[in-house]
């Protein structure tokens, strides 16, 4: 099925967060210490953990401190006890966000997110007001130029919900979260090599804002994207570059 374009959007995502690789680790971290926490130490029968590694090993974060934080995590060694809390709100335009954070202070997360969102023209919703607007699934995206006919056909019989070509030629493969990582393991078996694999929240429709709209957007999501307990920002403004 067709989609719209969103490969720059994409792209612009990946380098915001490539230029914030020092809190990479940091994020890396407390995602490795939670799922282990919740799912055991054991990478081969957890994973999400699995997943969590594999992010660490993108970042280049050392093996040792991966082991050193996964026993953390398990009781092994004395270690911070950090939460999940997700946080949504409005921003530019109406546009949904939805903030992930990870914390072992839920009053200090609130207070500075609330801060972020009303600071630059958010506003904080309550729990499900914006959520019900994103799909919870597994996303890889392939640049304009691969075979489409070759993900399809890879991306399907491996357990993919959907392939979607977006006007600009990008090639998105949707999985069930519980099914991205044979899906992932097939296309790159087939050669087929990934832009971004992640599980994610998809927004289901986009919002498109320019010129200055654009520009207050990214300064809100920049700011939230920037405070210490949050992990991942999903939102669906579609932002003129």
């Amino acid at each position: 099925m067709a989609g719209h374009s969103k490969w720059a959007n994409i792209q612009h995502r990946k380098g915001r967060q490539d230029e914030k690789r020092g809190k990479a680790w940091t994020r890396v971290i407390r995602e490795i210490m939670v799922a282990a926490r919740l799912g055991g130490g054991d990478v081969s029968a957890n994973p999400r953990l699995r997943l969590a590694v594999e992010k660490a090993k993108a970042v280049n974060l050392p093996v040792d401190t991966v082991k050193r934080n996964i026993d953390k995590a398990t009781g092994n060694l004395e270690g911070v006890n950090y939460e999940e809390i997700r946080y949504e709100g409005y921003g530019i335009g109406g546009a949904a966000i939805i903030v992930d954070c990870m914390t072992d202070n839920r009053v200090r997360t609130v207070a500075d997110v609330r801060h972020a969102f009303s600071k630059y023209g958010g506003n904080m919703g309550t729990e499900g007001s914006v959520a019900f607007q994103f799909k919870h699934c597994g996303q890889l995206v392939f640049a304009p130029g691969v075979s489409e006919d070759k993900v399809m056909e890879v991306a399907l019989e491996a357990g993919a919900d959907d392939v979607i070509t977006d006007d600009d030629g990008a090639i998105e493969v949707l999985t069930p979260p519980t099914e991205f990582e044979a899906v992932k393991n097939a296309l790159e078996a087939a050669g087929l090599k990934p832009e971004i694999a992640e599980v994610t929240m998809r927004a289901e429709n986009t919002i498109a804002l320019s010129g200055d709209d654009a520009e207050r957007m990214q300064k809100l999501l920049d700011v939230i994207e920037d405070l210490d307990d949050v992990q991942e920002v999903y939102h669906n403004a579609e932002l003129e570059q």
